[in-house]
């Protein structure tokens, strides 16, 4: 085990954390990834939860995650790998190692609604209908993930006096190396905690709002306005941000700004125009692909009552031409 200590000297607190959970037959498992990993199935079982009393199918849950979960993974390393090109181009092995860290949450968050969107088109089910009812647990993931960059000691903000401030030997190290004009004894803004505090209570208000919702896309246009806000801000404090070249502009925060005027002007037109909220009805929720299966069952179903009905009438036949013969016989005798 390789500890490291962190502490919150205003708070009086002090831990020892390592980056690594456990290993498996000498395969060390990163708390990041297990965090990560916790949160989608912990997304996954409310879903299935909640899905009856929103007029969603578990099923559907179920196949919505089948195909947004990889999508998610591979948007949010595409838009990492992409935004830190020069890391990789090198050693572009070093793309599939995400253990340790390397995901992007825009990224991943774009994988998703481009998974969902394909599965949608291709199953005849409302996209607005799928994504009002699943946008609701995407902060709780991030809320969870974000304890994931704790332990990796990442993702953290500027200098700080505030009594809340975090230090440890992995800051101090990063900030002698990237910000020589820092004082890197100083503690730094926990800002994976301000995310956390910020994504856990957007989880709990998308909830209200999808409860009483009557608009298509409200749910995700709110997720987009909230979280949008509460990213920018934070965004501005880290220290470890991804740029839009050599522009100066910080990458996430031209993201979020996008998504805050994106967010406001469809509700204003959903509002406007009133653009009702939609539901699946029971045929399309059957739809799935866990049902594929039974449709082929049924089919096989239908087949063999055909061929059972086909072998009975042609039994019934033999059997009435049978008896005539016999009659013709006594006829004859």
């Amino acid at each position: 085990m390789n500890y490291t200590e962190v502490s919150f000297p205003g708070l009086g607190i002090t831990v020892n954390i390592d980056q690594v959970a456990f290993s498996i037959f000498g395969i060390e498992v990163y708390w990041y990834g297990l965090l990560i990993s916790l949160g989608m199935v912990l997304c996954v079982v409310l879903g299935m939860l909640h899905s009856k009393k929103n007029k969603f199918s578990s099923d559907l849950v179920f196949d919505v995650i089948l195909v947004s979960l990889p999508c998610a993974i591979v948007g949010a390393r595409l838009y990492y790998v992409l935004s830190e090109w020069e890391m990789y181009s090198g050693d572009l092995i070093k793309i599939f190692d995400t253990r340790s860290g390397g995901l992007a949450v825009y990224g991943g968050v774009l994988g998703a609604f481009i998974g969902t969107l394909i599965m949608c088109k291709i199953r005849k089910i409302p996209f607005s209908a799928v994504v009002d009812f699943c946008v609701v647990y995407i902060p709780l993931g991030q809320a969870i993930g974000r304890w994931g960059n704790f332990f990796n000691q990442e993702c953290f903000g500027t200098t700080t006096t505030l009594p809340w401030g975090m230090k440890s030997s992995e800051v101090e190290s990063y900030l002698r190396l990237y910000f020589p004009d820092l004082d890197s004894t100083m503690a730094v803004h926990p800002t994976f905690f301000y995310e956390f505090l910020a994504t856990i209570t957007i989880f709990f208000i998308l909830l209200y709002v999808r409860k009483y919702s009557k608009h298509a896309f409200e749910s995700m246009a709110v997720y987009m306005i909230l979280y949008g806000v509460a990213r920018f801000f934070i965004e501005g404090l880290r220290t470890d941000s991804l740029y839009i070249g050599d522009t100066g502009i910080r990458t996430s925060q031209l993201f979020s700004a996008v998504l805050v005027v994106s967010g406001v002007i469809y509700l204003v037109v959903a509002y406007k125009k009133n653009i009702k909220r939609v539901y699946i009805s029971e045929e399309l929720m059957n739809k799935t692909f866990l049902d594929s299966n039974k449709k082929v069952e049924k089919v096989e179903k239908a087949v063999r009552e055909e061929t059972n009905q086909e072998v009975s009438v042609s039994s019934t036949t033999d059997v009435s031409s049978e008896t005539d013969d016999n009659a013709n016989s006594e006829d004859g005798n």
